[in-house]
């Protein structure tokens, strides 16, 4: 009997995770791993893919654990992939589209605070939005179809909780700056993570019809060693009171991309701890 656990067993699938050997694409690889399917780790630096190949390998078998350089903003590379997959006779049923460039809010570098809007600069712009958001067009535009062209698969995108609303630029003040010099989170992060939103929708309903379903994942802020008035004013900002726990995603993953989600398409799952309520 079909159970309501069973529907999340990936045994015998294959998910490939873009930005794998960061933080969070490790863990979307952890949870994958868990519940049965082979992971196939891309990122952009082969040092980093053999690190978190290593510290997955206490989860499966090695054999379950790819790893393959590829730059998502080129097409090349990304094409390239997707020939050596075919040839290998992987059939990549889930795709993972978790690259990104993190912009980390430091403030004080320069004469010039270069993460203000006023200040920022367009090969910055052009650079994280090509890793971003054309990086995720071009990966589900290969590996999408493919999927639509053997029976279907599953399109997941990682945003944000800043897709569905502003950064609050007060967390990230710091003491004895004047305001022209007062680091932000930079406009590219917002445009991106609410871009990504946007492309689920779309391809949410292009591919319906070949089995191929689309959702997004917008996790809020994950805990990572930063500063104490840093997480103080921003689990302020959340009901639960705390930022999350680097693997309080890994359910919700197992969920978008197994059979236990069936039923959900075009949607953008916000898992932030309720700031978004307030």
């Amino acid at each position: 009997m079909q159970t309501v656990l069973n529907k999340f067993d990936l045994t015998g699938q294959t998910a490939l995770i873009t930005g794998a050997a960061g933080l969070l694409g490790r863990e979307h690889a952890a949870a994958l791993l868990e519940v049965g399917a082979t992971v196939v780790l891309t990122d952009v630096s082969e040092v980093s893919l053999n690190t978190a190949k290593s510290l997955l390998s206490v989860l499966a078998p090695l054999d379950r654990i790819v790893t393959r350089v590829m730059d998502v903003s080129q097409p090349a590379s990304v094409n390239a992939v997707a020939e050596q997959m075919v040839s290998e006779g992987r059939h990549i049923r889930i795709l993972v589209n978790n690259a990104a460039i993190d912009p980390k809010v430091v403030g004080g570098l320069g004469i010039q605070e270069s993460s203000r809007l006023e200040n920022f600069a367009l090969d910055q712009w052009n650079l994280q939005i090509s890793v971003g958001l054309t990086g995720a067009f071009l990966c589900s535009q290969v590996f999408g179809t493919a999927m639509a062209q053997s029976g279907g698969g599953v399109i997941l995108n990682i945003a944000s909780d800043l897709s569905v609303f502003s950064p609050d630029q007060r967390i990230y003040r710091k003491a004895g700056v004047t305001e022209d010099q007062q680091p932000v989170k930079p406009v590219t992060y917002s445009v991106i993570k609410a871009g990504l939103v946007g492309l689920t929708k779309y391809l949410s309903t292009y591919w319906a019809d070949r089995g191929v379903r689309t959702n997004a994942l917008s996790p809020g802020g994950v805990f990572n060693g930063q500063g104490d008035e840093f997480v103080k004013r921003l689990s302020a900002l959340i009901p639960l009171g705390r930022m999350a726990q680097v693997d309080e995603y890994r359910s919700a993953v197992q969920f978008l991309c197994s059979d236990a989600s069936s039923y959900l398409n075009g949607q953008n799952i916000v898992m932030d701890g309720g700031r978004s309520t307030w």
